[in-house]
Parts: structure tokens; sequence; C-alpha cells
């Protein structure tokens, strides 16, 4: 078998799996869901949605089963104001609509009517009371500002929404003033220190907090939005300042390990103080943690500013990492998350606006990292039977079997086309 037939038979392998996910997540009353998981997008009904409104929009399947899933979403009454958050409730369910509504013009007006009042509502309750807290000299919880829970997540949910929004800008300018430097008992840190563990809550293990660098929980995830935002041309007094000051502080935290260049999930306060970092295992690569979904984010923000030098950094640091057996041994499941197949979506997205040099070298990992999550002559039945009914993981969007299906599907598509709804947008990793 040839290079190319290899790789042929492995996109097919791969888009199997995605066919027979769909298949048998066709129904919403065939799968069973924790109540608690009805409304999140993370494991719930509007992440399953996500999959089958990718399929509609890119003609392989039919619109009715994304508007089953969207109704069963929909059928019980939806959590808003401060019980929900970009991944749970009303602005959950919202990304779900805002997909299907970009293909389908007019459709879901009234139920957008609710959700676009409610969000900005939302929203700029949320950048008073961060404002407010900044004023008052105290410093951030996690949850006020990352991509899953706080204010990075709903900007992202307004950039693909509605860039024109005031609600947008207002976050923007919140997460401008997150990145300048704080006086915090006598020390300067971050302005997105936390005094708790990776967690959200009080750690012995972290004693004086930590600066989380994640992109589901840390500054990356408000490095990318700013970046985003700035690419669309939406910007505010300082974005670039902004995004410079994240990108000086990433490169004060980089290492070199393995084949390039690595950062760590985060910063202690010793380290803070020593001014290095803790030897540690290689880890890996992930979107939410991890060297992957950092370089992704590092080249969204070289192409807002116009540094060829930063962005072909940041698409040689991401080769090195999906190509690392330290890091690549350290990837032990397969989800969208922190698994293979976020490895080859953000392989996929970033090969799509690399610089010719890299572009290329990119795409030819994919191939692997598909094998990882379904080997070639695997029964793809089977395996999304496996997927779905797996306990710890389940059918949702971002450890289970539809995220996993959403990423064969665009990181097979990579010769042609991104994916044609904007499903991973929540992500922010375009």
């Amino acid at each position: 078998m040839t290079p190319s037939t290899a790789t042929a038979h492995t996109e097919q392998t791969a888009l199997g799996l995605a066919d027979a996910v769909a298949e048998q997540l066709a129904d919403p009353g065939s799968v069973a869901l924790p109540t608690a998981h009805r409304q999140h997008l993370a494991h719930g009904l509007p992440g399953i949605a996500l999959l089958h409104i990718e399929r509609a929009a890119a003609g392989i399947g039919p619109w009715q089963r994304a508007h089953d899933w969207l109704a069963a979403a929909s059928r019980e009454p939806l959590t808003s104001g401060p019980d929900s958050h970009p991944f749970y409730g009303a602005p959950a369910f919202a990304h779900a609509l805002a997909c299907a509504a970009d293909h389908l013009p007019g459709t879901y007006r009234h139920a957008f009517d609710t959700l676009d009042r409610q969000t900005a509502a939302d929203t700029n309750r949320r950048v008073d009371a961060a404002h407010r807290r900044i004023d008052t000299g105290r410093l951030p919880v996690l949850a006020e500002f990352d991509t899953v829970r706080g204010l990075t997540g709903y900007g992202a949910h307004l950039l693909h929404r509605d860039q024109g929004s005031p609600a947008l800008r207002a976050v923007l300018g919140y997460c401008v003033r997150l990145t300048r430097p704080v006086t915090h008992d006598g020390e300067t840190l971050p302005g997105w220190w936390t005094e708790t563990g990776p967690s959200g809550r009080p750690d012995d293990r972290f004693p004086g907090g930590h600066a989380n660098n994640g992109t589901a929980h840390g500054i990356c995830g408000v490095l990318a939005l700013l970046a985003l935002a700035a690419r669309r041309g939406v910007l505010v007094a300082g974005q670039d300042e902004a995004i410079g000051r994240i990108l000086t502080w990433l490169d004060h935290w980089q290492e070199e390990a393995g084949r390039g260049a690595v950062w760590p999930y985060w910063v202690t306060r010793a380290e803070l103080r020593a001014g290095r970092l803790t030897p540690s295992a290689p880890r890996r690569p992930s979107w939410c943690y991890g060297t992957a979904g950092l370089a992704r984010a590092r080249q969204l923000a070289a192409l807002a500013l116009g540094d060829t030098r930063r962005r072909l950094d940041a698409e040689n640091t991401l080769l090195a990492a999906l190509t690392d057996p330290a890091q690549l041994k350290a990837t032990t499941d397969n989800g969208l998350c922190h698994g293979f197949a976020g490895l080859a979506h953000i392989a996929a997205r970033a090969a799509n606006e690399a610089h010719p040099s890299t572009a290329g070298r990119l795409r030819a990992v994919i191939p692997a990292l598909l094998a990882a999550v379904h080997p070639p002559d695997t029964d793809p039945v089977h395996a999304a039977t496996t997927l779905i009914q797996d306990q710890q993981r389940g059918p949702g969007f971002l450890d289970g079997a539809a995220g996993i299906a959403l990423a064969l599907l665009a990181a097979t598509a990579t010769a042609t086309a991104p994916p044609r709804s904007a499903w991973d947008a929540c992500l922010l990793v375009a």
C-alpha cells in the first residue's frame, strides 16, 4: 500500500466511525443521559446536536436529526442567569442553535429573541462584577474568565453570534484589563492569578495559588479570543498590548523538551518567585491544557499581529508536539478535550491557516492521529457502540463520541474545507 493509499484508507476508516456514531445517535429518545448532563454542552443534548448540525450543513445528514436534538434539548426549561454558563443551560443551547441558524436564515428567530437578550444581560452582569472585583484589589476565580464557565466563553459565543454586540466589546475590554499586572500582598502578579488550585477550589498543593495557562481554564483562552476578535476587526483600546502581554508571559515560561518547546499547565507561586519551573514528566499536548491548544492560540495571535516569525514558531511547536513520542505517550484517550481526536482537529485547523512551509507537514501528521483514534480495519459500528456506551465518557461532545465524530469529520476535510458549521467556536480554535 502506497503512502497516499494508506492515508486515504485511514481517512475512510475515520469517516466510517463518524458515520456510525451519527447513526447510533440518530434518535435522542434512544440515548440515556443523567439529568444533570441534559443541558450541558460538554456532556449532554446541545453538544450531541452539534454533530447532526455539522453533518446537515455538510450535506451528509438530514436537518431533521438536528431539529430533533435541538427540540429535545429545549423540551424542558433551560437554566439561565447566575446558575448558567457557556457550557451549561441557556448559553450552551444558544451556541448549538446559532450553529444551525447560520445555515437556516430566519429559523429559530423567536427563540433567539429571548436567548440574545438573556446572553447580553448575563454577560454585562458578569463584566460589571469582574470590574468591581478588580477595583477592590481582589484576585479572580477561574470561573470569572475561563472558556468553559466564564467571560471568555461568553465572548466566544458573541463573536460568533453578533460581532457588533456592545456586550462583546465589554468582554474584550475586561480581557484587556485582566492581562494587566496587579500587586497583591506586596508581590507583582499577572492579573489572571487565582488564589485557588486548578480545580477552582482551595488546594494545599497550590499555596499562594497559581497562574493557569490552559485554553479551557486559563489565559490561552483569553489570548485566542482577543486574537480571533482582532482578526475579524472587532477591536477595543489596548487589545494588541494585551495580546503582547500574554505572549511575553508565555515566552518567559517556555521550556525545551523532546522535539521542541513546551509550556507548563500552570505556574505556582513558588515557581513565580524563583523565575523558573519545577521539572516535571512529559505532559499530554491537549486542547484544554497543553502545548497543542496553546500553540494554536499563539498561531492565532501571530496572525492577528502579522508576526510571521512568531507564526512559524507556533506552527513548528505544534508540529513538534504532535510528533514527540513522549508527549503522545502521555495522551491516553481519544476525546476532543484532551485526547487524539482533539489533537487531530487542532492540527487540521492550524494547517488550514499555516505558512506554506509548515502547512503540508502539519497535514502529514493527521493520519497518524486519526489512526490512534480508530485504527484502520477496525469495525466502525463496534467502535461507535463502545464509545457511546463508555461509562466514563459516553456519547457527549467534549470527552465522548459526538465530539470525536466531529473532529474526525473536520480532520479528514483538511484538503478541501474547514467545518461547515461553527461548532468549534466554543473551543476558540477558530
